[in-house]
């Protein structure tokens, strides 16, 4: 039932606001063996969709696998309630029901929310508002913010707390709970992001939330009342195991890993070629040559692995601009290698080899910082790049 959009011409877009009179939002409740706590829950939440809530609205009952009476009473909610439906599914995972629901909507704003309800519902309100208006593009509760009031225990609030300091220390995370069963995201950029994310269970949030950082979407979090529920059968430890799996597939999947491998691959060729012309070239045109050989490579392996970027829209740009960046690394290595020459006229090829190394190693802070800004930037950078061309032609080099 979804449309197709245009794909975004950059990920920092302002997102198009959705005409409140017009906009459609959904619920998905994702479930599995509730039947002791999915009625009186979804009549809870459809008294206040019904006497609180501005928008359309519907609510979607995702079933995935229960073994009990579940789909039986989402079932009779649905054939009562106007606005409530079931989604049956035979597979288990909240990561998968939500990905099943979210696909198949045709809303233009996707909540989703524990069926226990911890969060207060007048928080859905301030959620799904910027979604509605532009303003950003996912929405999260927090219950780790000043203005939030929480009711839990001591053990599952150090848990909390602990894993999000962990998604800063590992991932970088910027958004402050990801485990909050209290999210938005609006439907283009779920269409978007949505085939990006792998996992199908409880890391689903996590991973969805780090994919739209990287790409620079909008999270805006909402600060909400929240009350532990003492019935929650989360396996905490197997729970944790697949959280901590999740965070090193996209540790290693992230940009500056992919960017450190293709260094370390293009260091190595940068050894060999060196060695190679060493005695024919000599010391300072041996380095001239195995970084020119090496950067063209460097600048096509970080297009294609580290920035993702197929095709050949900007390519000339891009490995002009990656000149420049190689002009500023050999003129570091060179500098580096004229001390060593001034300090010892005759040193050995392994010390030569040791001092341009570090020297490489001392500007990959600089070529990755290049390479992110400015060389593979989704805006062309034309004009700096024709100053950049100017000033190099001006001072001869």
């Amino acid at each position: 039932m979804s449309s197709s959009l245009a794909p975004r011409s950059a990920p920092t877009d302002r997102p198009a606001p959705v005409a409140p009179s017009t906009a459609c939002v959904e619920i998905v409740v994702p479930v599995h063996n509730e039947q002791g706590t999915l009625a009186a829950s979804v009549r809870r939440l459809h008294e206040h969709l019904t006497e609180r809530f501005p928008f359309a609205w519907r609510i979607v009952v995702a079933n995935n696998a229960s073994t009990d009476r579940t789909a039986a009473v989402a079932r009779a909610l649905a054939d009562d309630l106007p606005g409530v439906a079931l989604l049956d599914l035979p597979e288990k995972g909240r990561g998968r029901a939500l990905r099943a629901a979210w696909t198949r909507s045709d809303a233009d704003v996707l909540c989703y929310m524990d069926v226990d309800l911890s969060t207060d519902l007048d928080a859905l309100l301030p959620l799904v508002a910027p979604l509605v208006s532009g303003h950003s593009e996912l929405a999260i509760g927090t219950r780790l913010s000043r203005s939030s009031r929480v009711v839990r225990g001591p053990k599952r609030e150090v848990i909390s707390r602990s894993y999000n300091q962990l998604l800063r220390w590992t991932l970088g995370a910027r958004f402050s709970d990801a485990q909050c069963g209290f999210k938005a995201i609006r439907a283009d950029v779920a269409r978007e992001l949505l085939p990006q994310v792998r996992d199908e269970a409880w890391f689903f949030d996590t991973e969805l939330l780090v994919l739209a950082q990287r790409e620079g979407r909008r999270i805006h979090e909402v600060p909400v009342d929240w009350v532990d529920d003492p019935d929650s059968r989360v396996d905490i430890v197997s729970t944790a195991m697949e959280d901590l799996r999740g965070i090193v597939r996209l540790l290693a999947a992230a940009r500056l890993t992919r960017f450190l491998a293709v260094g370390v691959a293009s260091t190595l060729a940068y050894v060999v070629l060196f060695l190679l012309l060493r005695s024919p070239l000599g010391a300072a045109g041996a380095n001239a040559a195995a970084l020119a050989i090496t950067a063209v490579g460097n600048t096509q392996a970080n297009r294609r692995f580290t920035f993702a970027i197929r095709g050949r829209h900007e390519l000339v740009r891009q490995h002009l601009a990656g000149a420049i960046v190689f002009v500023l690394t050999l003129g570091l290595t060179s500098g580096a290698l004229g001390v060593l020459h001034g300090l010892d006229a005759a040193p050995s090829r392994a010390v030569e080899l040791l001092v341009l190394v570090a020297a490489s190693v001392c500007a990959t802070v600089t070529r990755y910082v290049a390479l992110r800004t400015w060389v593979f930037a989704r805006e062309g950078r034309r004009t700096v790049l024709r100053r950049a061309v100017g000033s190099i032609a001006r001072v001869g080099l």
